[in-house]
């Protein structure tokens, strides 16, 4: 417990006082955000704002990480490391997509087959090798079965293990490129997703923290956990939990910075990669419900102007179209954000509810 207080606490300090050095940095290149013509017209304002911000999230959660092990002598695990090697790999792609918008000063950076190639790249490394690393206890960071609230006994190697293998990276790469792109279309007003994904760490913390004390490896029972290493996430969790809160200081309204996709594919990635080791994979759709829902209401923008030439929405993703209604900026963030916390206590009512249905 104490190397989770540890990485949420240095997280945050470093992100808070780190964001606005950063924010001079990118004054001075004129790293600045390029705003689109067929968004919302208030958004113009918004023009030459810093992004990339995300670089911070990723280097605070990385920084305290790190300390929190060395101050607990504590050393990583396989599945913390691989959680940030994920955040980190989808991060440098998102990287690599604002910066091209910046320095061409247009609204499309990587083309959407290289983004989706770099995305794909990372996430199939990460499945790969979420499936080696057997410890002690022969438990690997991830498993072929299907998860909720733990591993069902839907096993995708149920033609065997090659099979399950390739079917694995297959279903990791759906999760990654949905909590990702989720969390992308998510953040296009300021503090959103910031703040949508604070709790949803938050909860990650708390599944990591009862996984920990529940486990079958140290503690077991009819209802215990077969995750690898739960603190370790726990402590991942905690770490990009604090890196959003000091984040969010200088991202609510009025932005002083933006996270860009350096920040949106990272942090998706992160929760992706909590999702599938800590065996909450079909859970995480209820944690991210305002992910969900925001993703969905482009699918069904899309698919209605192509089947039927009228659109649903005024506009997507959803937060525009409650934009040309007429709405605040901040009004409209505050209740997404009460919708977000929504979805989180629904979704760690179900993981309890689970538990303690099974154990009585």
């Amino acid at each position: 417990m104490k190397a989770v207080l540890i990485a949420a606490v240095v997280s945050l300090v470093i992100a808070l006082f780190g964001t606005p050095m950063y924010i001079r940095f990118l004054v001075r290149k004129g790293y600045g955000q390029f705003i689109r013509d067929d968004g919302p017209t208030s958004h113009h304002t918004k023009r030459g704002t810093p992004t990339m911000g995300g670089a911070v999230i990723v280097g605070s959660s990385l920084a305290a990480y790190v300390i929190a092990h060395v101050v607990t002598g504590q050393g990583p695990t396989v599945s913390g490391l691989l959680v940030l090697f994920l955040m980190t790999g989808l991060g440098f792609v998102g990287f690599l997509d604002d910066f091209i918008k910046i320095s061409k000063q247009r609204s499309l950076g990587l083309r959407s087959g290289e983004k989706l190639a770099g995305q794909t790249l990372v996430a199939v490394v990460f499945a790969i090798l979420a499936l080696q690393f057997p410890n002690s206890s022969f438990r690997t960071p991830a498993s072929t079965n299907i998860s909720f609230v733990r591993d069902t006994p839907l096993d995708l190697a149920f033609l065997g293990a090659l099979v399950g293998v390739v079917l694995f990276v297959i279903w990791a790469n759906v999760i990654v490129a949905g909590t990702s792109n989720g969390v992308n279309l998510t953040d296009g007003l300021d503090g959103l997703a910031t703040g949508a994904s604070v709790m949803v760490f938050a909860a990650y913390v708390l599944i990591g923290i009862w996984q920990f004390n529940q486990n079958c490896q140290w503690n077991p029972g009819t209802k215990c956990y077969e995750v690898r290493d739960p603190h370790d996430l726990a402590i991942v969790a905690a770490a990009g939990m604090g890196a959003c809160f000091g984040f969010l200081w200088w991202n609510a309204s009025p932005a002083k910075i933006f996270m860009g996709d350096t920040g949106s594919l990272a942090l998706g990635g992160a929760l992706a990669g909590l999702a599938i080791l800590t065996r909450t994979e079909l859970l995480v759709v209820i944690l991210g419900g305002l992910f969900v829902t925001i993703t969905l209401s482009v699918i069904i923008q899309v698919a209605s102007f192509k089947t039927t030439g009228k659109r649903v929405f005024r506009m997507a993703p959803l937060q525009h179209h409650f934009e040309l209604l007429g709405w605040q900026e901040v009004t409209i963030v505050i209740r997404f954000w009460i919708v977000a916390g929504l979805f989180v206590a629904l979704g760690l009512g179900l993981f309890y509810a689970e538990w303690v249905v099974g154990a009585a």
